[in-house]
């Protein structure tokens, strides 16, 4: 394993590619404090002897891991807790209050992704997912803030992407951990004019306006940076915020376009979601291979249209007003 990959960063924060569907798609989080660790967010259970080479290579025991935390039970994100806890005997499991209960029974997580994937790609992708002890899971409330050797970690509920999700606000690193909060910004693309970067709008509880309220909210923490799962550090946050607003809208604009298309409606909302994402690209400088770029964005595409589309078809849409940028808009 001595080919994981790694990037240390300030404050004892160091980025791990988990190696999950491909390099620099996923990552996992480890913070150092006193010769101790946490990690947030942890891949699938196929990833994680990854997360444990890392912790081999900085001199670590594993008796002295006292954290992992997921910021929401999608399997890309938690799906290895299982594993970890049996290898880290003295860790706790942090976990979003609406989510903690498929850490401790994953048996509706694992029937949920078998359905959309079969039995076969969903034990190659994640392998098998292993229960956590009840006793040893933390339900993390808003605003709560728990210590790490000294640091302080504070959880805040951010609906949009999930309803059983949250970000860490690290006030010593002044950054959060956004697990798909604060969007996807993949390596390929950091490009001469900027990172890009889109909301993930996945199945099966996107809520575009919880989302606006919840970037909203990182933001009035005033973050020096964003550490997101799908990949790595940012900075220059305002402007990411601004376009991730924008692609909000912009995606739910495109659902409203082709709701009443009948059965070419999820074929002509992936095509408008893949042609709005290359033609940013092209904006941003972005000199890869057509191809390459659908590619690399095609399953993202699929899962943002059937995000979409669930949304739509449980009319959550009508439920509250329109929203531009993140802002009630009383006047349509």
């Amino acid at each position: 394993m001595n080919n994981t990959i790694f990037q240390d960063h300030s404050f004892g924060i160091t980025t791990i590619d988990t190696g999950f569907m491909r390099p620099r798609f996923a990552a996992s989080h480890l913070l150092i404090e006193n010769n101790h660790a946490a990690y947030i967010d942890v891949g699938t259970t196929n990833e994680a002897p990854r997360l444990l080479d890392v912790l081999r290579q900085k001199n670590i025991p594993v008796e002295n891991v006292d954290y992992v935390i997921v910021t929401h039970v999608h399997l890309d994100h938690a799906g290895g807790a299982g594993k970890l806890m049996q290898v880290l005997p003295n860790a706790r499991l942090v976990a979003h209050p609406r989510g903690a209960r498929y850490m401790i029974n994953p048996s509706k997580l694992v029937a949920g992704a078998t359905a959309v994937y079969g039995e076969e790609v969903f034990q190659t992708y994640y392998g098998e997912v292993v229960p956590v002890a009840a006793e040893r899971v933390i339900n993390a409330d808003d605003e709560q803030v728990i210590d790490f050797q000294g640091r302080s970690l504070l959880f805040l509920d951010t609906p949009g992407h999930a309803r059983h999700h949250f970000c860490i606000f690290d006030e010593r690193a002044k950054s959060f951990f956004t697990g798909d909060t604060f969007g996807i910004s993949y390596k390929e693309f950091d490009l001469p004019r900027g990172r890009f970067i889109f909301a993930g709008t996945t199945p099966v509880q996107f809520d575009p306006l919880a989302m606006h309220h919840s970037i909203n909210r990182l933001l009035s923490y005033d973050p020096d940076k964003m550490y997101l799962t799908h990949y790595g550090e940012v900075t220059d946050i305002v402007r990411l915020a601004d376009k991730l607003h924008d692609s909000i809208d912009k995606q739910v604009a495109l659902m409203e376009s082709v709701a009443n298309s009948g059965e070419e409606r999820h074929t002509l909302l992936y095509k408008g979601i893949m042609s709005a994402f290359l033609d940013e690209l092209q904006q941003l400088g972005c000199t890869l291979p057509t191809q390459t770029c659908r590619n690399l964005l095609a399953s993202d595409v699929e899962l943002n249209a059937q995000g979409l589309e669930i949304w739509w078809d449980k009319g959550l849409q009508k439920k509250s007003p329109p929203c531009i940028n993140g802002t009630h808009d009383s006047s349509r």
